[in-house]
């Protein structure tokens, strides 16, 4: 990943890991452990079982007395000093179950915590243009008054009017349920010496007839998330909904995506009382419709929990810190991907001995520093019943981004995320083969490997050979993610004769400086392929913005001695980046080229989990 060297570096403290390969190794491989007492007082181990099951971290009992050293034990318990880590533990979803529940007399009487969804009474429509004009009164700014109706009237009746009372007297933040996913305060009511909490929750104004929700799903399971998680020892909670959104089969899918999503926590290097549990008490949200209960409702929960293992895949591959994930534990990821899959997907890694039969000099170049060896991942879903389109989704797997010898001056310690773009493909990986679309066959591609410096590294001025017979003046090591690209866009092409093809990858700081850290770049010559991302982008919520394939640029990537070289000028460097791409694709073919850089990662929380449900998304839609 390329990133301007103008950033000012950041520093951190260098830390010592010192490791007793026999206890790691030990540890890696068995469930049954034995731990010397003065480790258990320091550590809580993740173990694996024989069948890569991961066991939560717990406290393990000070009981084994040997005779050795009192000094703390500081060995990670995921690798040894000879041997790199072999797998990588998955943080499972939420323990919380997304039920339906039918609408009765007392349905509230024995939940914890009660949600009752509100719709926003519409504006006047010439009210709203006045407004727009600057016509209107500014010296008011009053919503509408929410009439509360059905199941919500008689519980407010209940209340003796609370909920009117407390939407009253927020009106100003509130504004009626006017933004999908706003909040109440927390209403307490007193009864039998317990208390029971109910917040109301907006659904923003109904859509238009014909005209479908947008945001409204994904608003408020984040909003539900939060509040449970909020509110303490909330073992039970339910959700009164209108009917016309519970039936609304996509919103509610989004619903439980984002509830779920929203509750992943990554414990798998946390210990003691750093481990954390979001609504750590919740065993249950119920959501009722008011009204008939809708067929598909069950069936949406369900999709969008199966959505959500992708979206926390994707967080635990960005997550993970190098000594864990490497291109060996990444593949044995990928492995375990098909495993738990059905049948639905199978998977293949090519070693170094199958990539350099297939003439992967442009990948094979860049892995040839890192610890491991390369691995070549490919995962092939296929439907059942007829295939409409073969697709290929590739996903830049760099775990790890020195720079190589044109080392970097910043950012290094971010550059676990270098891998976004095979997290997001293997994420969508998870859940298509959990979620079995039809008609498509879709093909997941990722050459894994890491830029490090070793005597075996590629140097600046190194001449590759690319798989489909380019040859690639390297004037950079830091442009390596497009070289490791290069071979993964000739195999999908002409190997497996994709018949269009999408590629995610953290490619440059370019992207970044233009789009910032919150939208994806999109570059294509396609029209329609540029126009399904759009759409989907808006259906997923997940920024993304076209950008220009400026041909003339294609000079800035003139080498006086091979084909092409692997960098342009300091400007423009994400369109010369993507104008890269290009020589290795079919121009008879769609072919898109996303940069994920900037969404992939939030610094104040991590790994976002961007790109899995894009990418769900468009596969979906390919077999259609």
């Amino acid at each position: 990943m390329k990133f301007s060297s103008s950033i000012s570096a950041a520093t951190a403290p260098t830390s010592r890991r010192l490791a007793k390969g026999g206890l790691a190794m030990a540890l890696a491989t068995t469930s049954q452990l034995v731990v010397p007492a003065y480790v258990s007082r320091h550590l809580a181990v993740t173990a694996f079982s024989s069948s890569f099951q991961v066991q939560q971290a717990r406290a393990i009992s000070s009981t084994t007395q040997l005779g050795m050293s009192s000094k703390m034990d500081q060995s990670f318990v995921t690798w040894s000093f000879d041997e790199p880590c072999k797998t990588m533990s998955w943080s499972p979803l939420s323990s919380a179950s997304l039920m339906v529940e039918s609408k009765s007399d007392e349905w509230d009487e024995d939940a914890d915590l009660v949600f009752v969804g509100v719709f926003s009474p519409k504006k006047d429509k010439n009210k709203e243009q006045e407004e727009d004009d600057g016509d209107g009164d500014e010296t008011e700014d009053e919503e509408p008054t929410v009439t509360l109706s059905g199941g919500a009237k008689d519980l407010d009746d209940k209340l003796g009017g609370a909920l009117s009372n407390i939407m009253s007297e927020n009106a100003k933040a509130f504004k009626n349920g006017a933004k999908a996913g706003s909040t109440t305060p927390t209403l307490r009511v007193f009864a039998d010496g317990k208390a029971k909490r109910y917040i109301v929750v907006g659904l923003g104004s109904p859509p238009d007839e014909g005209k479908a929700f947008e945001g409204v799903g994904s608003a408020v399971g984040k909003a539900l998330a939060s509040k449970c998680d909020a509110e303490k020892k909330v073992a039970t909670a339910k959700f009164l909904l209108p009917s016309s959104v519970a039936a609304d089969e996509a919103s509610m899918k989004d619903l439980s995506a984002t509830f779920y999503s929203t509750l992943y926590v990554d414990n798998r290097f946390r210990t003691g009382k750093k481990v954390k549990t979001p609504a750590e008490d919740l065993k249950s949200l119920s959501l009722i419709a008011d009204g008939d209960s809708p067929s598909g409702l069950e069936t949406a929960l369900e999709a969008g929990s199966k959505l959500a293992t992708g979206v926390c895949m994707t967080k635990d591959i960005v997550n993970a810190p190098h000594n864990v994930l490497n291109s060996v534990s990444l593949a044995d990821t990928a492995k375990r991907l098909a495993e738990e899959s059905g049948g639905s997907l199978k998977c293949t890694i090519l070693g170094k001995k199958e990539c350099e039969e297939r003439g992967m000099g442009a990948y094979l170049g860049v892995a040839r520093a890192s610890e491991t060896e390369p691995q070549f991942i490919h995962i092939t879903y296929t439907p059942q019943g007829d295939v409409k389109k073969k697709v290929g989704v590739i996903g830049k797997g760099l775990l790890f981004d020195t720079g190589g010898y044109n080392i970097k001056t910043s950012m290094m310690e971010l550059m676990k995320f270098d891998c976004g773009g095979a997290a997001a493909v293997l994420g969508a990986a998870r859940a298509v083969g959990a979620l079995k679309p039809p008609g498509v066959e879709c093909h997941f591609v990722v050459a894994a490997c890491e830029n490090m410096i070793s005597d075996k590294g590629v140097v600046p001025s190194d001449i590759l050979t690319a798989s489909n017979g380019k040859t690639i003046e390297v004037l950079n090591t830091d442009a390596e993610g497009r070289l490791t690209l290069a071979d993964a866009l000739v195999y999908c092409d002409k190997e497996l004769d994709c018949e269009s093809i999408i590629e995610l990858s953290t490619l440059t700081g370019a992207c970044m400086v233009a789009l910032g850290k919150s939208v994806c770049g999109v570059w294509t010559d396609n029209d329609d392929l540029a126009e399904e991302l759009k759409d989907v982008c808006k259906v997923t919520e997940e920024k993304a913005w076209r950008m220009p394939l400026e041909k003339s640029y294609n000079e800035l990537l003139e080498s006086k001695i091979a084909d092409i070289k692997n960098i342009g000028t300091r400007y423009g460097g994400s369109i010369t980046a993507a104008l890269f791409l290009q020589n290795f694709v079919s121009k008879k073919k769609p072919f898109a080229h996303l940069d994920i850089a900037g969404p992939v990662w939030d610094d104040k929380t991590g790994a976002t989990g961007y790109g899995a449900k894009l990418v769900t998304e468009w596969v979906r839609r390919q077999g259609e």
